[in-house]
């Protein structure tokens, strides 16, 4: 179900209002969410400041009572006008203004479109009309496609790693095939920061590009932008009612601030236990290094045990499922899969469990001053929480009723006693 909105599907919605429907019914009309239809009559609506015949704009609250009389003075544009109340011009002059507003525009469907009153009221209005709103959505879309798609922190990233290669004496193209899973970007993205001036590398430090005018080519792509073929959702759920004795893994990204540190999470479901990991970058390539990292340390044995299948989401830091399903000889040793778009609710054991991170790291506090040995102490107090679905157990007793305690020996992961659980802040502020 797409979330973009055409001028045709407008003309609907405008209709719809001015018939009173409800945003389910225009949703189902359209087939659209209706919460996508709420943010459209929000966004797109206008503001409309007019009266009805012999009655001017007025949105004063005294405008019934009032007997006031040209308080514009030389300014009036109605000199004929002998009460204030049919000017239309009164309210940005009187001192005694005192705004009325209709309650009727802050409930559903936010609009006067529809309203009995609009044809004899004199407040402010606020309108959907189809053609303004698709006027307006053009404008915002080409707004958002001006520019670089990304911060001044990834700006940054990227320069300080291609900028010395190509002083160096290698090409953009040398670079990209070496480092795409770093770069998470495309060749050409590389070449139109270079070109806007972004990076400390000129032009006249990439000599063929000096001498050649540039070749068409083909739309390049991240990563591997086939990698959701035969790891879909289906094709996951098809393997675990063909395998029922296995227990899926799930993965996700917690983000702190964007273009700062990255939290991986792993997340077990049946045992409610999450491992967690700090990156200095989203990218697809520190996701692979943690991987490699616990393969090294768990082995082969342990690792298939405990990753037979990972599902997680369709970010870009999880399109290169081959460099985490094989090892660097390249023997399998996880499957990869991933929800539909827009689907977070197929991974929702992980999502729930995000919630206690989120109490000790809240939404927008940056994870730059972290370090892996804090997010070790944060994941011991939430995996000793203890939980009702494990019958008051905490992830570690069950994760070790599964597995044993080896995965704790080797990545140094310790149970805190239950009375001494902290999740919130504090806990890394000690």
């Amino acid at each position: 179900m797409s979330g973009y909105i055409t001028f045709e599907e407008r003309l609907e919605i405008e209709s719809m209002i001015f018939q009173r429907c409800s945003f389910g019914e225009i949703a189902k009309k359209i087939n659209k969410d209706r919460s996508t239809i709420s943010r459209e009559i929000r966004r797109h609506s206008i503001i409309e400041k007019s009266g009805y015949s012999g009655f001017g704009f007025n949105a004063c609250v005294h405008k019934e009572t009032c007997k006031m009389g040209m308080v514009c003075g030389d300014k009036c544009v109605k000199t004929s006008c002998k009460l204030c109340r049919t000017c239309g011009h009164c309210n940005d002059y009187c001192p005694k203004f005192a705004e009325q507003v209709c309650i009727l525009r802050i409930k559903p469907p936010y609009v006067c479109n529809g309203c009995d009153e609009r044809n004899k009221c004199t407040l402010e209005k606020t309108v959907y009309s189809a053609v303004q709103a698709n006027i307006m959505a053009e404008q915002e879309i080409s707004i958002s496609r001006k520019g670089a798609l990304c911060d001044e922190a990834e700006i940054a990233r990227l320069n300080a790693f291609v900028t010395p290669l190509i002083l160096n004496g290698q090409s953009v193209h040398q670079i990209y095939c070496n480092n795409a899973d770093t770069l998470m970007c495309s060749e050409k993205t590389l070449y139109n920061y270079i070109d806007a001036g972004f990076f400390d590398a000129r032009n006249i430090d990439l000599p063929r590009k000096v001498r050649y005018r540039p070749r068409r080519k083909k739309k390049e792509f991240k990563v591997d932008r086939g990698c959701y073929i035969g790891r879909s959702y289906e094709e996951y759920q098809k393997l675990l009612n063909k395998k029922t004795d296995i227990h899926p893994a799930q993965m996700d990204s917690v983000i702190g601030t964007v273009g700062g540190k990255v939290l991986l999470t792993i997340h077990f479901p049946h045992t409610s236990f999450m491992m967690g990991f700090l990156r200095n970058f989203n990218t697809s390539q520190s996701v692979i290094d943690i991987f490699e990292m616990l393969y090294v340390k768990l082995g082969r044995k342990l690792f298939e045990k405990i990753f037979p299948v990972i599902l997680t989401d369709r970010g870009s830091e999880f399109s290169n499922p081959r460099m985490i399903e094989y090892t660097k000889d390249g023997i399998l040793r996880t499957k990869v899969y991933y929800c539909d778009a827009g689907c977070p609710h197929q991974k929702g054991s992980i999502e729930v469990n995000h919630e206690l991170i989120r109490r000790v790291l809240p939404t927008g506090v940056t994870f730059d001053n972290l370090t892996q040995e804090k997010i070790d102490i944060m994941m011991n107090h939430i995996n000793s929480y203890s939980r009702l679905k494990l019958g008051n157990k905490t992830p570690f007793e069950a994760f070790e009723f599964y597995y044993g305690s080896e995965l704790f020996e080797k990545l140094g992961y310790k149970q805190v006693e239950k009375n001494q659980v902290i999740i919130n802040p504090k806990l890394l502020k000690r």
